[in-house]
């Protein structure tokens, strides 16, 4: 059976009818979690219906109409990806994923859905990668974003909801071509199988604007923190220089506190953005050295800042990463307090 790497500890494989008691046992620990966003039939209550499930995606990939891999933490199964529907002939199909709580935050799910969409794109020539999600469901649609995927519409009312009311249902789409381009994880080479300078910088462009992005949230949009772990190798190290000692985070001690001021309310209208840059690649290595600005409204009063970051990158099998970040701020504009912002 083949296992393809996610993060340290992590592995994407197939998910069989045979692993149905495994299949059930997770289902029990996510299903309060990912009921409201899933089809009641996947989430099993018995073995018998554990194994229904399993048995309808073997049936589907048989056919080429579908697929079903799970995702392993530790030796523990915490979700996973599937092809929901798979027509060659059209070129398009369905991709979903499901994930239980103790699992977040690892950028699991984005890596998976990455695995997966490649093959179809590149081996199976599929054309077109729908996602279809409740739209309420920000999780999901934060990954639909992380994929590069474009929002088509909305179904409104599409069908009934349980407990009463009707569901909306966005679809989001990502076509081969805009796949390929897009590369988030490095992936893109050339004909013999390198990647060139421009290539690099490229990449490395693409990583820096998604770590700035990740604390936005003008006009109320929620910020997609998580998307740290996509860009950082899972050792990588955060560091605040801002006077006094550094401060060293790793991506879950750095992610955790943002979240929580980014999305109660202390922290609005934030975003931070590159004024210049200059980046140096040597081989498989590469540094940057970015002035950048950033403001926000902070406990109700409106401040300004600038300041240095210096980041370094390595290339890894999936791709070019950050390594390490550090930054140091000249004094903010008003609050002058807190190391205002959230970088």
């Amino acid at each position: 059976m083949f296992a393809l790497p996610l993060a340290e500890s992590a592995v994407l494989r197939p998910l069989e009818t045979w692993q149905a008691e495994e299949f059930l046992a997770h289902l029990d620990r996510a299903r309060e979690h990912i009921a409201p966003w899933v089809s009641p039939s996947f989430v099993a209550r018995d073995v018998g219906e554990a194994r229904a499930v399993l048995r309808r995606f073997a049936d589907k990939r048989a056919q080429d109409g579908g697929g079903i891999w799970g995702i392993w933490l530790d030796d523990v199964l915490v979700g996973g990806v599937m092809f929901v529907s798979f027509d060659t002939a059209l070129g398009v199909c369905e991709a979903g994923c499901w994930l239980e709580p103790g699992a977040q935050g690892r950028g699991l799910i984005t890596r998976a859905a990455e695995r997966v969409i490649d093959w179809a794109v590149e081996e199976r020539g599929i054309a077109r990668v729908e996602w279809r999600t409740k739209s309420r469901n920000e999780r999901s649609i934060a990954v639909a974003r992380r994929l590069g995927m474009s929002r088509d519409g909305t179904l409104r009312q599409v069908y009934p909801e349980a407990g009463g009311g009707r569901i909306d249902l966005e679809i989001w789409s990502v076509l081969a071509d805009e796949w390929r381009a897009r590369r988030p994880a490095g992936r893109a080479a050339s004909a013999s199988g390198s990647t060139t300078a421009g290539d690099a910088k490229a990449e490395i462009d693409a990583l820096m604007a998604t770590f700035l992005g990740a604390f936005a949230n003008p006009g109320g949009s929620r910020p997609d923190v998580e998307a740290i772990y996509e860009v950082f190798i899972p050792e990588g190290t955060i560091i605040k220089n801002v006077g006094g000692s550094p401060v060293v985070h790793d991506l879950r001690q750095f992610v955790e506190p943002r979240v929580k001021i980014l999305t109660d309310g202390t922290l609005t209208e934030f975003r931070e953005w590159e004024e210049s840059e200059t980046t140096e690649i040597h081989g498989s290595i590469a540094h940057r050295l970015s002035e950048y600005r950033k403001s926000g409204c902070l406990d109700g009063e409106w401040f300004e800042g600038r300041g240095v970051k210096t980041t370094q990158f390595v290339k890894t099998p999936a791709g070019w990463r950050m390594s390490a970040l550090a930054w140091d701020d000249e004094p903010a504009v008003e609050p002058a307090r807190r190391g205002s912002g959230a970088g």
